[in-house]
């Protein structure tokens, strides 16, 4: 039974990692891309379906199309995102350099982290409140008793705790790695 409920909460945790892995801090990373569609023939694709990414150097990232015609729309559809990076078309391949992280660029990444792991621990408490609320109409139903119903609600406490555990630590190893210079 709560099984469906830990699914959720590893759910959130995945989502939260998948988050951070689109903040850049100061390294090339080619998850940065990873929401980037290109226009192949009128078909939204993703970057990684038209073209090889490599990490040539720790601060660039070089994007290699298997069709040139395509370096237009891959440079575009880089300026149309959010990442903040302005591409280098050579004819060949897009290079992308990232910049070093100013201080203040830091600490704000460093609040976004915070912020996006303090809105996974929300989600993860939502999700107890609704195992709990599960089981107290269960235990209404007549279909488990007080006794098993007080032993769910400390199971789906232990599960909670655990899962804001590894939120806590996942913020933790963010923020070290992006205040690391």
């Amino acid at each position: 039974m709560l099984n469906q409920y830990e699914e959720k909460m590893s759910k959130s945790i995945e989502s939260l990692q998948g988050e951070y892995a689109n903040i850049r801090a100061g390294r090339a990373n080619p998850h940065i891309l990873d929401n980037i569609k290109v226009d192949y023939y009128g078909v939204p694709t993703p970057l990684q379906q038209v073209g090889n990414i490599s990490v040539p150097e720790a601060r660039s990232l070089l994007i290699t199309p298997w069709e040139t015609s395509l370096l237009k729309e891959i440079e575009k559809a880089i300026m149309c995102s959010d990442i903040g990076i302005t591409p280098n078309n050579d004819g060949k391949s897009v290079r992308l350099n990232f910049p070093e992280l100013t201080e203040d660029r830091r600490k704000e990444l460093a609040k976004d982290v915070k912020k996006k792991g303090e809105n996974c621990k929300v989600a993860i408490r939502n999700i107890r409140r609704d195992a709990n609320d599960a089981v107290k109409k269960q235990n209404k139903d007549g279909e488990v008793s007080d006794d098993e119903m007080k032993g769910l609600e400390e199971q789906i406490q232990k599960l909670t705790d655990k899962y804001i555990a590894n939120v806590d630590k996942a913020i933790e190893e963010k923020t070290k790695e992006i205040m690391t210079v």
